[in-house]
């Protein structure tokens, strides 16, 4: 039913894509300016709405470069309810700074990690103490010109129509990979053959002429989740042995619960929407599915790092909770790296 009001919805996608066509049309003709920084810049965008990978690939550029670089990561800060430039803190909730920042500062404390819906705004208030910027998420955000802009598609997006919001799950065209100085395609199944991805590179290739490059998920075994109330649960679980209640809010759980489903028999889950802010009902669901779930055998709640940012454990008593890390494996790691490198050499901050 969703996907055929979906699909009439067609002609208001039409007009969006005219839209954003035209946007796009102005700041080609310089119609509209870009503003560039002396200063080393990556973008890490993407052309659909969410579950790209950006958080991981955004991470992974953190640890290539944290010793030779002094870094500061930029990001909107979806989700949050304040407002302008924020430091964020290791203690901050997630409404204060977005969940996604919140996570890279409590995974990196020493980096600078900043919010602000002006990127300018934000980069001009880093650029003196910060000599590498990563603005998360900002591909559409074409009033800055990076130094370097890394592409990411997710591998099923490709595999058929690209249509613009709302009928599809674009926000921008295609053809905008041409302003593209890498490309990733992101969460590549198990089994993908060459050929398949050929087909994906010829299909690139009609818009951009970057690197393309293709990573998979690596996830890592559960993490407990640390409590305020100091109860404390083993740092290594079996995953076979128990039950698993998953809880989600972000764009696609497709994947992460594939794979619990490998690891265990019984995974049962609630998805909520992306950057979901928990509320009293969800926790109240949330222990009623766990209640429910632990009468058939033992039982542990896992969710994802960038949910773990919003959970607010105290509400969730005497429940197991971990979450799963997850990381990207490149097809050419070495490779991809050192492509990022020349580009930011290339770049001149006189």
């Amino acid at each position: 039913m969703i996907r055929v009001l979906r699909w009439l919805l067609l002609p208001i996608s039409l007009l969006y894509g005219f839209a954003i066509w035209l946007r796009n049309v102005l700041y080609d003709l310089a119609v509209l300016k870009s503003k560039s920084y002396p200063v080393r810049s990556i973008v890490i965008g993407n052309l659909a709405v969410g579950g790209s990978g950006k958080t991981p690939m955004t991470e992974c550029l953190i640890r290539w470069f944290d010793k030779e670089y002094s870094i500061a990561t930029l990001s909107r800060g979806y989700g949050r309810k304040t407002k302008g430039f924020r430091y964020v803190q290791i203690d901050d909730h997630a409404t204060q700074s977005g969940d996604e920042p919140l996570q890279f500062k409590r995974k990196f404390p020493h980096l600078t990690v900043a919010v602000c819906e002006d990127r300018r705004t934000g980069i001009e208030t880093l650029i003196d103490d910060h000599n590498l910027i990563l603005l998360d998420d900002a591909y559409q955000h074409r009033r800055v010109a990076a130094s370097c802009n890394i592409l990411l598609f997710e591998f099923n997006s490709l595999l058929g129509p690209v249509i613009p919001l709302p009928t599809g799950n674009f926000r921008d065209l295609l053809p905008q990979a041409k302003r593209a100085h890498i490309i990733v395609i992101t969460k590549v199944p198990q089994g993908v053959t060459e050929q398949q991805k050929c087909a994906i590179t010829r299909r690139l290739r009609k818009h951009s002429e970057a690197p393309i490059y293709f990573a998979s998920i690596a996830y890592g075994a559960p993490k407990a989740l640390s409590r305020p109330n100091n109860l404390h649960y083993p740092e290594v679980v079996d995953l076979q042995k128990q039950h698993v209640l998953l809880v989600t809010g972000i764009a696609n759980p497709s994947p992460l619960s594939h794979y619990l489903r490998q690891q265990t028999n019984v995974v049962e889950s609630i998805a909520l929407p992306d950057h979901h802010l928990f509320t009293s009902t969800d926790y109240a669901r949330i222990r009623s599915a766990y209640d429910a779930l632990k009468m058939r055998g033992d039982t542990i709640l896992i969710t994802t790092e960038k949910d773990a940012q919003r959970l607010s454990l105290d509400k969730l008593a005497e429940i197991p909770s971990f979450y799963i890390p997850i990381t990207f494996v490149f097809d050419a790691e070495e490779r991809i790296r050192q492509d990022v490198i020349n580009i930011l050499e290339r770049y001149s901050v006189n």
